[in-house]
């Protein structure tokens, strides 16, 4: 499928409804755009949430490895 595109003064590129369907692009999702020779390539991309560990809970991830190392240890023996 091809497709005449116009690119605002803002850079913004619209991509038509029957494209977006066609490739199962939905609002919001992530593209990645990349310079080849031919032009410009656009793929699609996986994003994946990054989560944060206060110290705490840090802390106990530590604790329930050391408890789990003891575990493991005995069972070596």
């Amino acid at each position: 499928m091809k497709a005449t595109l116009t690119v605002t003064d803002r850079g913004v590129v619209s991509l038509p409804a029957k494209m977006r369907s066609l490739l199962g692009i939905r609002g919001k999702d992530v593209l990645i755009a990349e310079t080849t020779p031919e032009g410009i390539l656009l793929r699609s991309t996986v994003t994946l949430p990054v989560e944060l560990y206060a110290p705490e809970r840090i802390e106990e991830f530590d604790s329930e490895e050391a408890a789990l190392a003891k575990v493991l240890k005995r069972k070596k023996l």
